[in-house]
């Protein structure tokens, strides 16, 4: 395939574009705002590219998002999105593009972690009433909490139980209401991440947990979604549904 990484000057963005190369994908364009000069293969914006690509992953910041999009579309381009943090106008942004081009939008590349969140929204379909406690940690310089994969996992629970609530950073006095999911955020060193999702319903507890060890997973999750991606049709796609077509 010929892809452009944007994001490409960032830590994730060398990963994906050193193993992209190394599995013989062809990378056609580097983009990172930090790029001070444009040459063949290094731009400071997506919107200097020239030429043609199969598809676009971004590994940088939500607020690319606009001009991504705006690229992509123009382009007729699939785009895979691993960056966190958007807001709702930049999902709008998002989501109207996607009615254009497929877009894959994700906020963690993990297998491992579209696995544990296929597994939280069945224990909650089968485990019944019970407390639900997540607890995510990363390094000490990531920006957003809780993290993207945190809400990620909760929305995948409260789909199989509307009636639970979001209480994110709990410090108030008093017992533990009802039908809400605790969500804990732990920052601290080069913590590449750690997902638990803790179930317990006063007489069996059941622990879900995923330990990223390696940034380069997110590499390799990305390069699979992208080849699926390339496949489908104009879409707002994300790991819950690549898992399901593969």
């Amino acid at each position: 395939m010929n892809l452009i990484i944007n994001g490409a000057g960032g830590r994730m963005g060398h990963i994906v574009s050193d193993m992209a190369e190394k599995s013989g994908e062809n990378i056609v364009a580097l983009v990172d705002v930090t790029f001070e000069n444009d040459d063949v293969k290094k731009y400071s914006s997506v919107e200097n590219l020239n030429g043609s690509a199969d598809c676009l992953i971004d590994f940088s910041n939500h607020k690319a998002a606009p001009s991504i999009m705006n690229y992509c579309v123009k382009k007729n381009l699939p785009v895979l999105i691993a960056s966190t943090g958007h807001d709702e106008n930049e999902l709008k942004i998002i989501r109207e593009a996607s009615e254009k081009i497929p877009v894959f939008l994700s906020p963690n590349m993990s297998i491992g972690v579209a696995l544990l969140a296929d597994l939280a929204e069945r224990v909650t379909k089968i485990f019944g009433s019970c407390d639900i406690e997540l607890i995510e940690a990363h390094h000490n310089q990531k920006l957003d909490v809780p993290s993207g994969t945190a809400l990620m996992l909760a929305k995948r629970i409260k789909e199989a139980d509307e009636n639970l609530a979001f209480n994110i950073g709990r410090h108030e006095n008093g017992k533990r209401p009802q039908n809400e999911i605790g969500i804990h955020s732990l920052r601290y060193g080069s913590e590449v991440g750690t997902h638990e999702i803790i179930f317990s319903n006063g007489l069996e507890t059941i622990t879900l947990k995923h330990d990223a060890k390696d940034r380069a997973l997110f590499a390799k999750g990305a390069l699979l979604a992208v080849k699926w991606l390339v496949k489908q049709s104009a879409g707002l796609y994300n790991m819950k549904d690549f898992l399901a077509g593969v």
